[in-house]
């Protein structure tokens, strides 16, 4: 036997790879031991095999599967070679949006448990900045303001169904908020037929996506669905008593939810805003 046949083992660690990578190597037939004793059963490899094993290793690192490099090789076609990874390419690229969606998904989400230990406590009033925002709006026929919660978590399904049909992220289902009209806000009628998700700016351009432009908003914390009606009540009052016009839309925002604290029913923080014009 040559003298520069190694072991299974001393292949493995000349290597760097496992004893079990080369077996299975050997299982699905892309790199065999030169030599196996009929005697004792030992795998034997020549230090010439360690070129094929590099490049096993490579096309493992772009992506290839054992099927696929087991037929490259098999068949030794470049423009098969060149086909496979220009398909690894494309499932990269979408494999690296798909990362971008979770990042900003992940940073919205720490920025809501960072919002909500800083938040004002409930009941308090606020005139803050808010910078402009991009929404992904849903009509609804019904006025959820007419309804117990169980409508809205009802309405919540048909948003993420929404989503689901028209094969957009579903990473954005969180931070929701409903959308009331400024005539309905100014005479206190609880009426709202949009609900929304805040998306980021790289979200797909779509008709449903809508743009909130950046102002100053009178904004009121609270900590109950049930409680808005009364809370927008004093939002609204605030505003007329200190001479602020509303100038748009007023939205109630659910700045996170905690339901790993209560099981039983959808714990949410809102803030409920009214863009403002200082006379």
């Amino acid at each position: 036997m040559d003298d520069k046949m190694m072991k299974i083992g001393e292949m493995a660690r000349f290597n760097r790879v496992s004893i079990t990578t080369l077996r299975l190597y050997d299982k699905v037939g892309i790199l065999r031991p030169c030599y196996t004793d009929p005697e004792t059963n030992y795998r034997y490899y020549s230090i010439h095999q360690k070129a094929r094993l590099d490049m096993i290793q490579y096309m493992k690192e772009l992506g290839m599967s054992l099927g696929e490099i087991r037929e490259i090789l098999e068949k030794g076609d470049i423009q098969m070679i060149e086909s496979t990874l220009i398909s690894k390419k494309k499932q990269a690229k979408e494999e690296m949006a798909q990362l971008k969606l979770r990042l900003g998904a992940i940073s919205r989400a720490i920025e809501s448990v960072e919002r909500f230990r800083k938040a004002p406590d409930c009941g308090m009033i606020t005139v803050e900045y808010i910078s402009h925002r991009k929404v992904y709006v849903m009509h609804t026929d019904t006025n959820f303001y007419e309804h117990d919660i169980s409508v809205y978590e009802e309405i919540l399904e048909d948003l993420k169904e929404n989503l689901i049909n028209q094969g957009l992220p579903q990473v954005y289902y969180c931070n929701a908020g409903t959308i009331m009209r400024r005539e309905d806000f100014l005479n206190l009628k609880m009426v709202s037929h949009e609900i929304f998700l805040f998306v980021d700016d790289d979200f797909p351009d779509h008709e449903s996506v809508r743009r909130i432009d950046s102002a100053m908003y009178a904004c009121i914390y609270l900590d109950s669905f049930d409680d808005e009606p009364e809370y927008a009540g004093r939002l609204l009052k605030y505003c007329e008593e200190h001479g602020y016009t509303v100038c748009g839309d007023y939205i109630c925002e659910v700045l996170t939810e905690f339901n790993v604290f209560d099981s039983e029913k959808r714990s949410m923080f809102l803030r409920l805003q009214a863009p403002l014009r200082f006379r």
